[in-house]
């Protein structure tokens, strides 16, 4: 059905829950992941990995492993050609474990040491295992706590300034009337996408393609390009199907290995990474400790909110999981003190993991601020209310908009939060304390410079290119979606090309910003082609092209406060007797701009808010002191949500359009996560009167914090 509103005419394809426009290829296995890609004469790689945390390799003893069936090549530091680390990319220094195979330091276990490369999978992953790598070890410090001695404040970066302040914090605390003073921790936390890392790589006249999966092919090709230093036209990367990157899929070693042994070999090559190899090789969640101080007077208004993070980085690399941050944008004071510091060890380097910063850092506000609100006696949702800025609370800048309000109040009413008793422990089913909680939840919108292409084909259809990724989150279908309303035509009318550096640049699937970062670009390029189109005039075979580049239009964007906005809401229940926690029920209701497709939209949100009962009660990557490795670096060991974890969780919208976007969206892939874990800890103590303030909630934490609650008849 089309429709005409004023001079706009709309076909409704935007704003209504579709399919995905893939779906099928990947439900039958038509659709081709990086590791599925056949070229002729394909070898393989496999990687070896350091098992000392700190030292020298000292011997590398791969004359055995040559002789064995199969076997191509062992590339290591005293045969690998050289790279070049000196160049700045899309977000920031390269991490030298990019650099691979070229020195004989080994700062962390789980270091690439080597590639073995044979004909088969098989006999690489054999002759990989049979490979001696001898070191010089030398003493390791893994041990992340709360005030380390070496623990400093980093340079301010693009992504912030460490430190943020405003009014003097001591002084608002001492004069308030209520005050909250408490420490939380994270711990480290792994990416895990359901697709493991993998490259295959090799040489076309002259030209390096990699078929690879990741989240933006724009970065990875200009990455490698500057690492084997070629010209940008000479290296192509496609990833036309992405199964997960939650952040790890950028530029990582398993690329740079597969072309530098497409080199060696000067013939294709594939490298995939297990699972236990991702665990050191793809970065992580930083673990955290976290103190938050909040003094309010008598009406609950904040006088003082100081927020302060630390977290870990490895010797090598420098990345701040910036916990404090979410703390300048949620709620007003008289007095704000945020700041985020780090400890280098010898550990991998962390990197970008779902709403970094933001996930933790809202676990240690939110859990703080329901603690003050049973201080004052103030209901948790009014509390916030009461704390609702009308600017940003340290920047001053105006937002875009902020309907955190509304959340609120759909969020309660459609959670029947008007019939909770406040007290905590007053509702039991057996063995069983039941109770409910709710935090509130933000996560920047922004947009990246992006080009597209869109072209009427001469048979009344359109060809929508551009290099965005769609790591699973149904962005070809929001791209075709977007299209086809610009175009005013049926959405079977769109193709949409994607996932090839050769496209052009356009931003990578991150930060919430891919979608309104591609839905941009090309409606930019669908106003220009209307335009010609209205001109008149035959087709002809080769099509009409209409280009567009946002560089300059997202650079004349006001300066404001963007965010999307959201409230968290869950019901659990408490085995007094095994301290099991078990997730009842979740509602999440959001303000996230305008919603493209409510079908990936929903699921998006639905599955940050799964990801948030993970963090909230399973998951825990737990270090070892004497090998500086993980316990247990597998999905055995390493815990999350099952089916049988998760209950029912509903997540729905209220209109939040963001009237500076020319498509009026924001974000919703990070946001579902954030306030989820504080959420479900508030609704632990509200079962049981005891505060935990150290994720996981597991069973033991649970039995040795007992609880607050009389027995059932007890009136003492």
């Amino acid at each position: 059905m089309t429709t005409t509103t004023g001079a706009t005419t709309t076909t409704g394809a935007f704003g209504t829950a579709r399919t995905r426009v893939e779906g099928r290829e990947k439900v039958t296995g038509a659709a081709r992941y990086a590791g599925d890609i056949p070229l002729p004469d394909l070898a393989h790689g496999w990687m070896v990995l350091s098992t000392v945390a700190r030292g020298r390799i000292s011997a590398v003893e791969s004359e055995p492993v040559l002789a064995m069936p199969g076997v191509l090549a062992v590339i290591h530091h005293e045969n690998a050609p050289r790279v070049n680390l000196d160049y700045m990319g899309m977000i920031g220094k390269p991490d030298p474990i990019l650099g691979v195979f070229q020195s004989d330091r080994v700062p962390f276990m789980g270091w690439p040491v080597a590639l073995v490369l044979a004909e088969r999978p098989e006999q690489a992953r054999e002759a990989a295992e049979a490979l001696v790598v001898r070191y010089d070890q030398e003493p390791h410090d893994i041990g992340f706590t709360s005030g380390h001695p070496d623990m400093y404040t980093p340079p301010d970066s693009p992504f912030g300034p460490a430190v943020a302040s405003k009014g003097d914090v001591e002084a608002e605390l001492a004069a308030s009337a209520f005050v909250v003073d408490s420490e939380y921790t994270t711990p480290e936390e792994h990416h895990n996408p359901m697709e493991p890392h993998a490259a295959t790589a090799h040489w076309d006249a002259g030209r390096l393609e990699v078929f690879d999966s990741n989240q933006g092919s724009t970065m990875v090709a200009a990455e490698l390009a500057q690492i084997f230093s070629l010209d940008a036209e000479s290296v192509r990367v496609r990833s036309e199907h992405v199964g997960g990157g939650f952040g790890s899929k950028t530029t990582r070693p398993h690329q740079v290995a597969a072309a530098m042994a497409a080199t060696v070999l000067q013939r294709p090559v594939r490298v995939v990474m297990t699972r236990r190899q991702m665990f050191s090789t793809i970065g992580y969640r930083s673990p955290t400790a976290q103190r938050v101080r909040l003094g309010a007077d008598e009406s609950g208004r904040l006088r003082a909110l100081d927020h302060r993070s630390e977290c870990v980085t490895s010797t090598v690399h420098e990345f701040i999981e910036r916990s404090a941050t979410v703390a300048r944008v949620m709620y007003d004071a008289d007095a704000h003190y945020t700041s985020d510091r780090v400890v280098r060890l010898d550990v991998p380097s962390p990197t970008f993991m779902r709403a970094p910063g933001e996930a933790p850092g809202s676990f240690a506000l939110e859990c703080a601020m329901d603690e003050l609100a049973e201080k004052t006696g103030i209901d948790p949702i009014e509390l916030r209310v009461r704390n609702e800025p009308d600017r940003g609370p340290v920047s001053g800048l105006p937002f875009s908009s902020r309907n955190l309000v509304a959340c609120y109040e759909e969020g309660a009413r459609r959670f029947g939060w008007a019939d909770r008793d406040p007290r905590p422990g007053v509702r039991r089913e057996g063995r069983w304390l039941l109770g409910t909680g709710m935090a509130a939840a933000s996560f920047h919108s922004g947009a990246g410079p992006s080009t597209a292409a869109v072209t009427a084909e001469a048979d009344g259809t359109f060809t929508v290119r551009i290099n965005a990724a769609d790591i699973g989150t149904g962005a070809r279908t929001a791209i075709n979606l977007i299209a086809a309303d610009a175009l005013a035509v049926d959405p079977e009318r769109v193709r949409v090309v994607m996932a090839d550096s050769d496209l052009g640049p356009a931003m990578l699937a991150g930060g919430s910003m891919g979608t309104r970062s591609w839905a941009w670009a090309v409606a930019i390029a669908v106003s220009e082609l209307r335009e010609r189109l209205a001109l008149g005039g035959d087709i002809p075979p080769e099509g009409i092209t209409a280009r567009s580049d946002t560089t300059e239009a997202i650079g004349a964007l006001a300066n404001k406060e963007r965010h999307s906005f959201g409230a968290q809401f869950a019901e659990v229940a408490v085995d007094v007797t095994s301290g099991e926690v078990r997730v009842r029920r979740m509602l999440g209701i959001f303000a996230a701009g305008r919603i493209v497709n409510p079908l990936t939209a929903r699921n998006q949100l639905v599955g940050g808010m799964i990801w948030g009962i993970s963090m909230a009660l399973h998951e825990e990557a737990v270090r070892d002191r004497a090998s500086g490795g993980l316990v247990s670096p597998d999905l055995a060991g390493y815990h999350f949500a099952a089916n049988a974890d998760v209950p029912i969780v509903e997540a729905d919208w209220v209109d939040d359009p963001d009237p500076d976007d020319p498509v009026g969206i924001k974000g919703v892939g990070e946001v579902g996560i954030v306030g989820a874990a504080a959420a479900i800890s508030n609704a632990v103590w509200h079962a049981t009167g005891v505060r935990h303030r150290n994720l996981p909630i597991r069973p033991d934490r649970v039995l040795s914090a007992g609880t607050n609650v009389p027995e059932p008849g007890h009136t003492g």
